[in-house]
């Protein structure tokens, strides 16, 4: 049995910031990772608050919010030795025009380019080359476990993994992504957790001539690769298994070629099951049972907020007064009415 100070349970985004972030304040983490694919190294690595508030239509305080979450990375990045590329996006749909007046109401630099616009608050990570990065940051220790269930005792809590190995610690973090609950949670916890819907998202590789920076339009976006093109993006509600779409696949590497103007071969498509909340935020912070925190759910914004779920878990942990959007982010924000999960 192992006893580190804080055990983390997943090994996406969400749940390797959240580790990176509690072992630069000195604590000990153990990540529990169940391997193979997950949502966040199915992503190209956006960290788009300005096109994500123009393209979803977002209020003025979520833009602000998102916006706030892309700022915290430069110094996550650094602490880490992560590389963010600060290369901006491009627009490429209708009415470019009112797109620029939307985005500056929001707050956003973005200015016309060519029959398009530019802004240059969006950024990018690599995002398979963060999470290796994330995982072997000093002070997390990863071990490859598929964690069945948990329990507490005497203000401890035990997780069991299917071979049944155990790890105990008086911290535990949920970051399982759009997983069901595990056995052992707190009735209102599984709750929480059971209330997120499962939403699957592809992405085709292009081997192609490389964009300078991400190009967005109506029918998805092609990012900077080092092979060429990462081409998407699908939002399907519903857990519908992580088979690829070949059709999708053709349509996402033929979409992604148009936007960039260039000749290319798709290469095998990647397909992750993001989890969303009901308000379409993460659920970060206190589980309202002890010692249990949240990462979970934040739709396909992942990689955007990942340091700022990490900031909101890491105080609460700790105990420190947090930052203002912890309780916009608060997992107790639904338990007084939880929504149903979607059946698919």
């Amino acid at each position: 049995m192992s006893s580190p100070d804080v055990i983390v349970i997943g090994a996406g985004v969400l749940g390797l910031c959240s580790a990176a972030e509690l072992a630069a304040r000195g604590h000990a983490v153990t990540v529990l990772d169940p391997g193979g694919p997950n949502a966040s190294s199915a992503a190209a690595g956006m960290i788009a608050p300005a096109m994500e508030s123009l393209i979803d239509g977002l209020t003025p305080a979520h833009a602000a919010l998102l916006k706030r979450g892309r700022d915290l990375w430069s110094a996550f990045a650094g602490r880490n030795g992560l590389t963010l590329y600060r290369d901006g996006a491009e627009w490429r749909g209708p009415d470019p025009d009112a797109a620029v007046a939307r985005l500056h109401d929001l707050g956003f630099a973005a200015q016309r380019d060519g029959e398009g616009l530019f802004t240059p608050d969006d950024w990018r990570i690599e995002a398979q080359t963060a999470l290796a990065q994330l995982a072997d940051v000093p002070g997390v220790t990863r071990a490859q476990a598929s964690v069945v269930s948990l329990s507490r005792e005497r203000e401890v809590w035990t997780v069991i993994a299917d071979d049944g190995r155990r790890w105990s610690a008086e911290h535990v973090v949920l970051a399982t992504g759009a997983a069901r609950a595990l056995e052992g949670l707190p009735e209102a916890v599984a709750g929480l957790v059971n209330a997120i819907e499962p939403i699957r998202g592809q992405l085709t590789p292009v081997r192609c001539a490389t964009p300078g920076r991400v190009l967005r339009g109506p029918g998805g976006y092609a990012a900077p690769s080092p092979e060429g093109a990462l081409c998407g993006a699908t939002m399907e509600a519903g857990d519908r298994g992580v088979e690829p779409d070949m059709i999708t696949a053709a349509r996402q590497a033929e979409m992604g070629l148009a936007l960039i103007g260039a000749e290319g071969r798709a290469d095998a498509p990647r397909v992750g099951i993001r989890g969303a909340s009901p308000d379409g935020l993460p659920m970060a912070g206190p589980s309202g049972a002890d010692g249990l925190y949240l990462a979970l759910a934040p739709r396909r914004n992942g990689w955007l907020l990942g340091p700022l779920v990490a900031r909101v878990v890491a105080d609460a942990l700790e105990g420190r007064a947090s930052l203002a959007d912890a309780s916009a982010l608060s997992p107790l924000r639904f338990v007084s009415q939880p929504a149903a999960r979607s059946a698919g």
